[in-house]
């Protein structure tokens, strides 16, 4: 079982930055897809950015493209992924989820290709 935790949500106003953390017990040497998706309130769950690690290929929302930045620390046994949201905006206010899966994804932004999932990090963006 793949254990997910992220971290680093918070309240912030516009043109402000926040950066999430997720926590995984997914090894270092293992063939994975990662992701970030987001729920706003209301809304269906969105697909922010993802990470194929077979390739190293990225891939982001048309939404977020330019401001977010997604990456990997696997200097330890176990893989760290980060979201660096910089420019933040009112819409991007949701519960912020990170996901994985082994092997790889043909939709990484596509919520049914993952298997786990974190228990989400609020982020909160004021006008």
């Amino acid at each position: 079982q793949v254990q997910l935790v992220e971290s680093g949500g918070g309240s912030v106003q516009a043109g402000g930055s926040l950066r999430l953390s997720c926590a995984t017990s997914v090894g270092k040497y293992t063939s994975y897809s990662m992701a970030w998706f987001r729920r706003a309130p209301g809304k269906k769950r969105e697909g922010v950015a993802g990470i194929d690690t077979v390739d190293d290929t990225i891939y982001y929302a048309d939404s977020v493209t330019g401001r977010f930045t997604i990456s990997q620390d696997d200097a330890r046994n176990t893989v760290t992924l980060s979201l660096q949201m910089n420019s933040l905006k009112p819409e991007d206010t949701a519960m912020y989820y990170c996901a994985a899966r082994f092997g790889r994804v043909v939709s990484p932004l596509d919520p049914n290709e993952y298997t786990y999932w974190g228990q989400g990090t609020q982020v909160t963006v004021s006008s």
